[in-house]
């Protein structure tokens, strides 16, 4: 996060867990996401574990998306191509601005890193919305781990401080 210095302040994020099954003792998608980001210094300002249901789904994002306290959301689970992986259609109505190359990249990188021809399966996406970036990741310990330490934590400060910069004058 090289730019991160320019917030004056740690990044704040929030974490849902998108499953019918996990529980916080099982959540270890969620659980990476947190450790991950607390092992460079982002704060965890809330995490929750949301049923795979899109009023649950939008309930959560709807109120995270209010606060002041958070600057990003990830999200984990619920985006592949099952009937009840509805996380990216709760998700994208929401988003401003669309991050089309974080699931360029992720399907990239999973093809030639992780997967292979299987990470045509994975729906990942990331955009913007009242000024807080959101990622959509699966649920799996690699995707997270692939996701996190190649896309989301290095480019995570800048993000934030392109979306809040007009703030930063003030």
């Amino acid at each position: 996060m090289s730019e991160a210095f320019q917030l004056n302040r740690k990044i704040r994020i929030a974490v849902m867990t998108v499953s019918d099954t996990r529980t916080f003792e099982t959540d270890t998608g969620g659980a990476l996401v947190r450790k991950m980001a607390q092992d460079r210094e982002v704060d965890i300002t809330t995490s929750e574990i949301v049923k795979d249901d899109m009023a649950e789904i939008h309930s959560t994002l709807s109120s995270w998306l209010e606060r002041q306290d958070v600057d990003a959301i990830i999200t984990t689970g619920g985006t592949g191509i099952a009937k009840r992986d509805v996380t990216l259609e709760a998700v994208r109505p929401f988003f401003e601005k669309e991050l089309d190359g974080f699931g360029e990249l992720f399907r990239f990188l999973s093809f030639t890193e992780d997967i292979g021809s299987k990470a045509l399966l994975s729906r990942a996406a990331a955009g913007t919305a009242s000024e807080k970036a959101i990622f959509v990741l699966p649920g799996s310990r690699g995707a997270v781990r692939l996701a996190m330490e190649r896309l989301v934590l290095p480019e995570l400060g800048h993000i934030v401080f392109e979306l809040t910069k007009h703030h930063q004058s003030r």
